[in-house]
């Protein structure tokens, strides 16, 4: 089993999960594990410039750092420091950050947890009950392209409990050294080629990429017998693999009428989802995105035997015969 980040305080906040499709835990299973939240109702830290521990090796952005043992004792407060500053988009609160990060304890200099040796960045929302509060007062108002190194008082990461699973004592300091390679809201949507639609037999999908609702005009005919998954913009990210989770933008339709049953697209959220865990909901959905490449838009059609079969969600205009039409846009995977 692949180690999982230390870095969820939380069920992340803002994120929308398709009907019918598992319970909250599914969301963020593959994203990282969940100890207890970060102390609740503390003020604001104050922000200084240190006193950090060295960065020794690794120093260019994207490589491992290494990082020595922490100086004296720590601040007491919030220590954030910009080592490499970045040159992309302003991150806010309630963003989604795509980031690479090593955390070691300060007194010690060992190293709990790091994603450059998984090969898969973090992608987490910066928001409260979602990640450590260190980070998010930290993280937000830096640009993407950014290096910062952080040290965080217990106050502001894993409180007096600590962080038992990852040998964090209630006392300890954490230092991080983050990479901040891309950040996503609510207005993100895929920025990849357009591919010509040319089967008339098949729904055809808008290609803006203003963040706002793609729109979808569904052919009057049969819906296809098998599943089928399209470009409709090809982004040049990696292929998501089928034991990763995903953060996307998405609309679901019923081919028969046309009637959309859930979106995000201008609803204010992102969706995330590990696609092992949609398997055992909406078969179809992971296997269409499976081998796609991350930042493309992508046309998929789902039959019935691989949609929600004879148990739809009760209420709702999907039906147990019902044809299912997605637009996803593939923002990240991890």
């Amino acid at each position: 089993m692949r180690r999982r980040s230390l870095l969820l305080a939380a069920v992340p906040a803002g994120l929308v999960t398709l009907a019918g499709c598992g319970d909250d835990k599914s969301d963020t299973s593959k994203a990282g594990a969940s100890p207890s939240p970060s102390v609740s109702s503390v003020p604001p830290p104050k922000i200084v410039d240190g006193p950090l521990p060295a960065v020794t090796a690794g120093t260019k952005f994207g490589e491992k750092p290494t990082v020595a043992k922490g100086p004296g004792e720590p601040s007491k407060d919030l220590a954030v420091k910009t080592l490499i500053a970045g040159s992309g988009r302003t991150i806010a609160e309630n963003d989604f950050i795509r980031a690479d990060y090593l955390g070691q304890i300060w007194s010690t200099a060992k190293v709990f947890d790091n994603s450059y040796d998984r090969k898969r960045p973090l992608v987490m929302q910066l928001a409260k009950g979602s990640i450590i509060d260190g980070w998010l007062y930290a993280l937000a108002g830096k640009k993407t392209g950014s290096r910062v190194q952080i040290a965080v008082p217990p106050t502001w990461g894993y409180g007096k409990e600590g962080n038992a699973q990852a040998g964090i004592k209630g006392t300890d300091t954490l230092v991080f050294v983050i990479d901040l390679i891309d950040s996503f809201n609510s207005k993100s949507s895929a920025k990849g080629q357009q591919v010509p639609q040319t089967d008339a037999a098949l729904p055809k999908v808008g290609t803006n990429t203003d963040g706002q609702v793609p729109k979808v005009t569904i052919p009057r005919a049969d819906p296809p017998k098998k599943l089928v998954s399209e470009y409709v913009l090809e982004g040049d990210g990696p292929e998501v693999k089928a034991d990763q989770a995903v953060l996307c933008q998405f609309q679901g339709l019923v081919w028969e009428g046309g009637k959309t049953f859930q979106r995000t697209y201008g609803s204010g959220r992102l969706s995330q989802f590990g696609l092992e865990q949609m398997q055992r909901a909406v078969k179809g959905l992971a296997e269409g995105l499976t081998g796609k490449k991350v930042g493309s838009r992508v046309l998929i059609v789902i039959p019935r035997q691989l949609g929600y079969g004879d148990n739809p969600p009760s209420g709702g205009v999907i039906k147990k015969d019902s044809t299912l039409v997605f637009t996803v846009d593939i923002l990240a995977a991890m």
